[in-house]
């Protein structure tokens, strides 16, 4: 097993699709597409490429920590008591286990993300 891994931001096997639970949909009728890429550490570290279509829900992190690199398309995050956040392509960020908010995309999003759970 090699401890290095590159992540293809462009991969060619078939993505996992899905969209936001019913209960977290605020807007629109957005479609995650996930390229899982690695497990790591008793699967509690995953790493991937996902994108999401326009569309606004519900995100909560409970005990997981996400670190995001956007690699194309806008979104607006806007923490519960906070002001809204907007990135785009080149922008990273994290959000920490318990973070509460309105994940709004704006134009069809890419993103790196690594989650610890």
């Amino acid at each position: 097993m090699s401890l290095l891994k590159t992540i293809d931001t462009n991969p060619s096997h078939p993505p996992r699709e899905s969209g936001p639970l019913p209960e977290r949909l605020i807007a629109g009728n957005p479609i995650f597409k996930t390229w899982a890429q690695d497990v790591a550490r008793a699967e509690t570290v995953h790493t991937g490429v996902w994108e999401a279509t326009p569309g606004e829900t519900r995100s909560i992190k409970g005990e997981t920590f996400e670190f995001c690199h956007i690699l194309a398309g806008l979104v607006e995050l806007t923490p519960d008591g906070g002001e809204p956040v907007v990135y785009g392509a080149g922008d990273s960020f994290v959000m920490k286990p318990g973070f509460v908010g309105v994940w709004k995309t704006i134009e069809t999003v890419r993103k790196i993300y690594v989650t610890v759970t």
